[in-house]
C-alpha cells in the first residue's frame, strides 16, 4: 500500500490480529508541512468532510436567516445526521419553512445510520425516506439556495449546475489548488465530490477553522458563521455518540469526517491543520488516531483526549462485555 503505514494494531489474546492503514497530514497557516505520517500528499476524496465547504454558498446567502430556520436546522446544511429522532424533526421543519418537497432530495430514501434509530422506525414498520439520508440537510440547504437565486432545483446535483460549480470554486479557495488540479468523483449521495493531497485538506480545515486567513470578506464570514453553527450544535453534525459530535463539543476544534476513512480537524488557537485517511475505510479507529495526534502535538484539552477514548475505547470488549484485546495506535509523527 504506496503512501501508507500502520496507525492502528489490533490484537486479540495478545495476538496481533489486524492492522489499519493511513496516511497523516498536519501543517501550518502557509500550507507548510510541520508533521506527517505516510504520504501527506496522498490524493483524497473529501467525501462527506466535504460538507462544511460546500455550505459555504448557502451560508453567503444567509439563507438560514431568509427562510427563519434554527441554528440546529441550519447546522444540518454541513452535518452527515445519524437520523436520530431530534435531527428528523429539524429536518421536516427545515423542509417546511423552505418550502422543499421531500421527493425533491436527490439523495435516495434510506434508514438512519444509528443503529437505535434505525431499529425504531423498523419497528414502526416505517418505510426508507430521503431525509434519513445521512447527507439530507446539504441537499436541502443547496435546494434552498437555488431557490433564493432562482436557479433550477431540479439540476442542482449536476457538475454544470451553477451552484456545484460555485461550490468548486469555494473547495479550491480553501485548499490554494487551481480547481483544474482538482479531482471529481461522484459521492454516495449523487453529488459531485472532490480529490486533493491530504496536506490541502488540512489547510482547508486550519482555514474554516480560522476564517481570518480567508481573504474574501464573503466566503470569510460565512465560513465563521458555519464553523460557529457546527461547534454551537455539535449533535446535529452527527449524533450524540460519534466523534464529529465529541470534537466539535471543544470550542478550539472544527472537525469532521467523510466515508471511507477521510478526516479534517483544524486548531484555532494553535493554528494548525490536520488529516488523515485511513486506507481501509474504517471509522471506528478514528478517535485512537485522533487522540493519539493530539497527544503527539502536546494538545492542552485533556478532556477532548479523553473524550475520545472514552467513546472508542482501546480495549476491545466482546459481545458479553468482557475483555478480549485491545487497539493501539503505532505511529510517530515525522517533523
Amino acid at each position: 500500500m504506496a503512501g501508507f503505514i500502520p496507525l492502528v494494531e489490533e490484537y486479540r489474546g495478545g495476538i496481533l490480529e489486524n492492522v489499519h492503514y493511513g496516511a497523516i497530514s498536519v501543517v501550518d497557516e502557509s500550507g507548510k508541512l510541520l508533521y506527517s505520517a505516510g504520504d501527506p500528499e496522498h490524493m483524497t476524496f473529501l467525501r462527506s468532510a466535504a460538507k462544511p465547504f460546500q455550505a459555504i454558498p448557502v451560508m453567503k446567502r444567509s439563507i438560514d436567516e431568509k427562510f427563519g430556520l434554527t441554528g440546529e436546522e441550519a447546522a444540518l446544511f454541513a452535518a452527515s445526521h445519524r437520523g436520530e429522532k431530534f435531527h428528523i424533526d429539524a429536518l421536516e421543519s427545515l423542509l417546511n419553512k423552505t418550502g422543499i418537497g421531500e421527493e425533491e432530495l436527490h439523495c435516495c430514501p434510506n434508514y438512519p445510520l444509528n443503529e437505535e434509530a434505525k431499529a425504531e422506525r423498523l419497528r414502526k414498520n416505517e418505510a426508507k425516506r430521503r431525509i434519513f439520508h445521512n447527507c439530507s440537510g446539504k441537499h436541502a440547504g443547496l435546494i434552498a439556495l437555488c431557490k433564493y437565486q432562482g436557479w433550477d432545483t431540479k439540476t442542482y446535483y449536476q457538475l454544470d449546475h451553477p451552484v456545484q460549480q460555485e461550490i468548486i470554486e469555494t473547495v479550491a479557495l480553501f485548499a490554494d489548488v487551481p480547481k483544474e488540479r482538482i479531482g471529481i468523483g461522484i459521492d454516495g449521495c449523487g453529488l459531485p465530490i472532490f480529490a486533493m493531497p491530504l496536506s490541502s485538506i488540512a489547510l482547508s480545515y486550519l482555514k474554516l477553522a480560522c476564517p481570518e486567513l480567508i481573504q474574501n470578506e464573503e466566503t470569510r464570514l460565512a465560513a465563521k458563521r458555519i464553523s460557529k453553527l457546527m461547534n454551537d450544535h455539535p449533535n446535529m453534525i452527527a449524533d450524540t455518540r460519534f466523534v464529529c459530535s465529541t470534537l466539535l463539543k471543544d470550542p478550539n476544534l472544527t472537525a469532521k469526517g467523510g466515508a471511507k476513512g477521510v478526516y479534517g480537524i483544524g486548531l484555532r488557537k494553535e493554528r494548525i491543520g490536520i488529516s488523515l485517511k485511513v486506507s481501509d475505510g474504517s471509522e471506528q479507529v478514528w478517535p485512537s488516531i485522533i487522540a493519539s495526534i493530539l497527544e503527539l502535538i502536546d494538545y492542552r484539552n485533556e478532556r477532548t483526549i479523553d473524550s475520545l477514548y472514552e467513546l472508542v475505547p482501546n480495549q476491545i470488549t466482546n459481545d458479553n462485555g468482557l475483555i478480549v484485546g485491545e487497539r493501539k495506535a503505532v505511529f510517530s509523527l515525522k517533523g
